[in-house]
């Protein structure tokens, strides 16, 4: 089994509600942050020039569900795994983690589009691509 990519993060002061709560919107930023640190990771942007053109990853469907609130000043992991890859689309989950307990978990489904000012057309997943993100996907 691969082991998820992680980075940590902190929560700001002015990331959360008046509750003193992280702000919902915050999670969905965050797996944005921890997925285009991923992308880096593996030499890669979450928008690449290749041989066919430039490609870019729009997002088709996203999700968070939430089991306990986190607080201004907690440390959390951001664990980002690869969980499916289709011919034109992958799905990836994030899962967070604060002192051991799992708080939330994310995930997002993104379309592999050929990218123009102002258009997007759905494409297949370059082939070299796909080999590299199916080495990382979670069984």
């Amino acid at each position: 089994m691969v082991d998820p990519f992680t980075i940590a993060r902190r929560v700001q002061f002015a990331e959360t509600d008046l509750a003193g709560v992280l702000h919902f919107s915050n999670y969905f930023r965050w797996m944005e942050e921890v997925e285009h640190a991923f992308w880096r990771n593996e030499a890669l942007s979450v928008v690449m020039d290749g041989k066919d053109g430039r490609i870019s990853w729009p997002r088709v469907s996203v999700t968070c569900d939430y089991f306990a609130p986190l607080h201004f000043e907690d440390e959390v992991e951001l664990r980002f795994s690869v969980m499916s890859i289709g011919e034109k689309s992958m799905t990836f989950e994030v899962e967070f983690v604060h002192g051991g307990e799992r708080v939330a978990v994310g995930r997002i489904t993104a379309v592999c589009c050929a990218t123009a000012p102002g258009s997007f057309e759905p494409v297949a997943i370059p082939t070299d691509l796909r080999r590299r993100l199916e080495a990382l996907l979670r069984r």
